[in-house]
């Protein structure tokens, strides 16, 4: 039998962000990196950078302190 992987999808505010860098360091799957450009606050925002590896475990909105992420999970 053969187990199917849940597919995720990250959106990340760039505006929101203040490249805290929590959500990268929380991912299980490596799928967040920091942007080489600011945003409109002078922060290095968050990117979603890997998506064929995220499982939509959410661990990476848990720990936002801004709320800047939002994780949709395919069924």
């Amino acid at each position: 039998m053969q187990t199917k992987v849940k597919k995720g999808l990250i959106v990340i505010d760039s505006e929101r962000c203040k490249g805290c860098k929590y959500c990268i360091l929380t991912c299980p799957k490596g799928c967040i990196e920091i942007l080489s450009e600011f945003n409109s606050s002078g922060y290095f925002p968050a990117k979603f950078s890997n998506p064929e590896s995220c499982i939509g475990c959410a661990m990476c909105a848990v720990v936002c302190p801004e709320i800047a992420i939002e994780v949709f999970v395919e069924d």
